[in-house]
């Protein structure tokens, strides 16, 4: 059974899937940005940014032994050596403030000659805000208050409109007929 063994396979081999990754990653940390397939930068988000969180812990370890094995880590998925070097001397501390989400995936229209869907996969810097979500129903004003004072001003304008017609046109009561019981018929 194949239970979590997903992954984004691109269609190639193993060692070429781990060599693309790693090229693109280099790409990624020397250029700020790269366009690429939307598949790609889907399977690249994760890769780099693994590679970053590394960077930032690196960063953050006070012994140089720990450092140096996250730096190794970081070397044996990313074998660029110079982009290596510039992320964890240079590049981490744009990510100081930022607790994940360090790339960000902007989808582009289809390729021309094939109609791959492109995307541009970017850095995100700590102090960019990017998208705020709107906020919440919860501190949004209730509108059950605005509609209990709108129908409370219309309703005895409704009572008065509708009362003179109840009263000009009684409704017409059917007559009653008087039916005697079968056994009183008979005597």
């Amino acid at each position: 059974m194949r239970h979590k063994m997903h992954r984004h396979s691109l269609g190639v081999t193993r060692e070429h899937r781990a060599a693309m990754l790693s090229n693109m990653a280099a790409s990624l940390i020397t250029h700020d940005r790269i366009k690429t397939t939307l598949t790609k930068a889907k399977a690249l988000r994760p890769f780099v940014e693994k590679i970053i969180t590394k960077a930032k812990n690196a960063a953050a370890k006070t012994e140089v032994k720990d450092a140096l094995h996250l730096r190794r880590l970081a070397h044996s998925d990313l074998r660029d050596e110079d982009a290596l070097t510039l992320l964890f001397n240079e590049k981490h501390e744009q990510f100081a403030n930022r607790s994940g989400g360090y790339t960000r995936i902007y989808k582009l229209g289809p390729r021309q000659s094939d109609s791959s869907p492109m995307a541009l996969i970017e850095l995100v810097k700590a102090d960019d805000e990017g998208y705020k979500k709107p906020k919440s129903r919860k501190n949004a004003p209730k509108m059950k208050a605005v509609k209990a004072e709108k129908p409370a001003e219309a309703a005895p304008v409704a009572e008065e409109a509708l009362a003179p017609v109840a009263e000009e046109t009684p409704a017409p009561e059917a007559p009653v007929e008087e039916t005697k019981p079968q056994a009183e018929a008979k005597d």
